[in-house]
């Protein structure tokens, strides 16, 4: 285990609760040990850390069920900010792609399905012409939320006075990359989490007098979920180290994150399959701790682009390089 995913595992366990709004208390212990904006520059109060980092704390925030804007706030917000000259503000953050109406620094306009914008301190929007800056002061925010009750917020935007700069080149297609990476991250975190429940139910649900773990039948689901998880955890893993090497701007890089997100959400409807089939009814139950897990799976497999969408875009790079490009394209080779 690395020092940044034992860092991690010891502020992160024990996060996971039937709570809906942002953790507050786990928010700040992520901001006291630096993994709150863990790949931003120093001079944006973030750690220097390389995407590799980032994929161990995302993959044991998904794992436990981590109620905390930590994509949002660093991979988007934040690096959408400092690179486009803005100041980066305080506290959490998050961020949307989106059209707004841009005049000067007045803006209008409503935003759909935003990330925790109930409990963050500034919103941050990706415009086709500017990056925009919105302290949620002044914002009307009305409730929204996701299959696992996470805060997909409705933002309208009145003539606030914002902070505004001119978007850069390739803006937009970084921002899509980004967070797609840092939504596989957390499927291949939330698919290792709700294995590691399924097998320990297993081996303490007594049927016929003995565990059902035991049981042929169930052993051979727990090994293919077991299998699913190791492939998304390779895939989110290899699409970071993709990211660092070569830079999202790269082809290989574009190529490893659709992939690692179109794998991962495959793998995390199969896992969320057998963990119910595992636990049976019980794991329907709104008290059991498995939904907290099962439900983000099948939120996740489709925010910031279903599988169907990403394996779409895999076979058209695929068929436009040709069959010669083929070996290099999925091995990130020359």
């Amino acid at each position: 285990m690395s020092d940044v995913l034992d860092l991690a595992e010891s502020v992160l366990a024990g996060s996971a609760s039937a709570g809906t709004d942002l953790d507050g208390a786990l928010w700040t212990a992520l901001e006291e040990t630096g993994l709150a904006r863990l790949t931003l520059p120093e001079a944006a109060g973030g750690s220097e850390a390389s995407f590799a980092d980032a994929a161990e704390v995302l993959q044991a925030a998904g794992a436990h069920a981590a109620r905390v804007p930590l994509v949002e706030t660093d991979l988007l917000a934040g690096w959408l900010l400092h690179s486009h000259g803005l100041e980066v503000p305080d506290g959490p953050l998050t961020a949307v792609a989106a059209d707004l109406a841009v005049d000067g620094t007045a803006v209008r306009g409503a935003l759909e399905r935003v990330p925790w914008a109930r409990g963050v301190s500034a919103v941050v929007v990706l415009t086709p012409s500017h990056v925009v800056l919105l302290p949620v002061d002044g914002l009307a925010v009305t409730d929204g939320a996701n299959l696992a009750e996470e805060p997909r917020d409705r933002v309208v935007v009145d003539g606030a006075d914002a902070v505004v700069a001119p978007v850069a080149e390739g803006a937009a297609a970084e921002f899509r990359l980004r967070a797609a990476l840092g939504r596989a991250q957390l499927l291949a975190g939330a698919a290792r989490g709700a294995l590691a429940r399924t097998v320990q139910y297993a081996g303490e649900r007594v049927q016929f007098g003995r565990p059902i773990g035991k049981f042929q039948a169930v052993q051979q689901q727990l090994a293919l979920a077991a299998s699913e998880v190791a492939a998304s955890g390779a895939a989110a893993s290899a699409a970071a180290a993709a990211a660092d090497r070569d830079g999202f701007g790269a082809a290989s890089a574009a190529f490893a994150v659709a992939a690692a997100k179109a794998r991962t959400g495959e793998a995390a409807g199969e896992v969320a399959r057998i963990a119910h089939q595992v636990h049976g009814a019980i794991g329907f139950t709104r008290e059991h701790d498995l939904r907290l897990l099962t439900t983000r799976l099948w939120a996740w497999r489709d925010e910031d682009g279903s599988d169907a969408r990403w394996q779409a875009e895999l076979g058209a790079t695929v068929l436009a390089a040709g069959p010669d490009a083929l070996w290099p394209l999925v091995t990130g080779t020359p």
